[in-house]
């Protein structure tokens, strides 16, 4: 329990700082709050999710802010937040919106969420832990809560902070240093590698009781290291020694839920086959992989493929890859249907030409598609093979576009 003359303390101070604060870049998501309903923004640490909270309170004509993460707050227990609602309430007036930076600092959070929305209050929190939030809100608040997520800038919103314009040379410096705000304007490799050991630390091992961090991040580090390239389960655990198949699905579970790795299963029909099937790994962000891996940087084609995977993922749950006799390295799935096909490699050459072509056509042929997409570092061509249009496009111009 924290005493009420530091709780006022904290709310006071924490809106100061907040009211000096630089606004920050626009980002892309368009997010409406809705009275009756709870915002949840979520996201891995440190990729702009309290800024992003900060432009959305700024809209607002009444609100009221906490951040949950405030040392001065340690011990904050589900009995503060009716006394913390008293304080906001006698400081700013009744009739604002709640925003809660960070809640998953607070053990049965989802409770108190509940009694604001079911008094139509307008709610908005953040956290970092993914299966935190769908898991507490889907049992506590069924039907009564949105989600945004927030992932480290895009191309376009990295070109915004940067005031840059679309080039080849603004890209490559992208794909190296990808979007994570503070690393940007800093380029200091440690601020990627103290991430690594934080949700590592605070958004999975302490909160899953894991023992046994180095392993946890030896396989954190290897998937990092291997982005796009096949994976099962068993062949991790091989790999690293760990005792159990299924402690290495747990901990994939976990790094997806804090938003560190994504896995992309290989499509079929069967979503049994599906979850047997081997995956694929993909990083949070470019920058943050080439910092926390010795080989990420020296494969150009694999940096533009989680790029790639990158601006998918915002905007597109249903991700896969498509292999039979050849592979595509990503099909996308739209209301039940496979809609889109995308190949990407460094450049089309002799020695790549065939086989990527080949791929994509394959997957057009399969989900009954007009046209392809191949996205390369510099190439640009279009084509018809087969009957398929065949688009050939720089990844920097696709990604100016989108």
């Amino acid at each position: 329990m924290i005493a009420n003359e530091t709780l006022k303390d904290v709310i006071v101070s924490q809106r100061a700082a907040l009211e000096s604060m630089d606004p920050g870049t626009s980002r892309e998501q368009e997010t409406t709050i809705h009275t009756s309903f709870a915002l949840a923004i979520t996201g891995v640490r440190r990729c702009g999710k309290s800024t992003f909270l900060h432009q959305l309170l700024k809209r607002q004509k009444k609100a009221y802010y906490l951040n949950l993460e405030d040392p001065r707050l340690d011990g904050f227990d589900l009995s503060d937040f009716h006394r913390t609602e008293e304080i906001m309430r006698e400081l700013h007036g009744p009739g604002g919106t709640y925003f809660f930076d960070e809640i998953q600092a607070v053990a049965k959070w989802e409770m108190f969420i509940r009694y604001l929305v079911d008094r139509k209050e307008n709610v908005v929190v953040t956290g970092s832990n993914a299966s935190l939030l769908s898991r507490e809100f889907g049992t506590k608040l069924t039907g009564r809560h949105l989600q945004t997520e927030i992932f480290p800038f895009s191309y376009k919103e990295f070109l915004a902070l940067k005031k840059m314009t679309p080039s080849i040379t603004t890209f490559e410096e992208y794909l190296n240093n990808g979007g994570f705000p503070e690393y940007i304007k800093q380029e200091n490799p440690e601020i990627l590698q103290e991430l690594l050991s934080d949700v590592v630390m605070k958004d999975i091992a302490i909160r899953f009781s894991i023992k046994n961090t180095s392993i946890l991040k030896k396989m954190a580090i290897h998937l990092t290291s291997n982005v796009g390239k096949e994976f099962s389960y068993n062949s991790v655990r091989h790999m690293l020694g760990i005792k159990s198949v299924q402690s290495v699905i747990d901990y994939m579970h976990y790094f997806e839920n804090a938003y560190l790795l994504f896995t992309v299963p290989r499509f079929s029909y069967s979503y049994k086959q599906q979850q047997i099937n081997p995956k694929k790994a993909y990083s949070i962000d470019n920058g943050f992989a080439r910092n926390n891996s010795a080989s990420f940087s020296k494969d150009k084609g694999k940096m533009l493929e989680n790029a790639v995977f990158l601006a998918l993922r915002r905007k597109h749950k249903d991700i896969f890859y498509y292999q039979e006799k050849t592979e595509c390295d990503f099909i996308i799935k739209e209301h039940e249907k496979i809609t889109t096909a995308i190949q990407v490699c460094h450049d089309l050459n002799d020695g790549t030409r065939d086989r990527e072509i080949s791929g994509l056509i394959a997957a057009l042929e399969e989900f009954d598609l007009d046209e392809g997409l191949i996205l390369t570092y510099s190439q640009e061509d279009e084509f018809l093979i087969e009957g398929k249009k065949i688009i050939v496009k720089p990844v920097w111009k696709w990604l100016s576009a989108i």
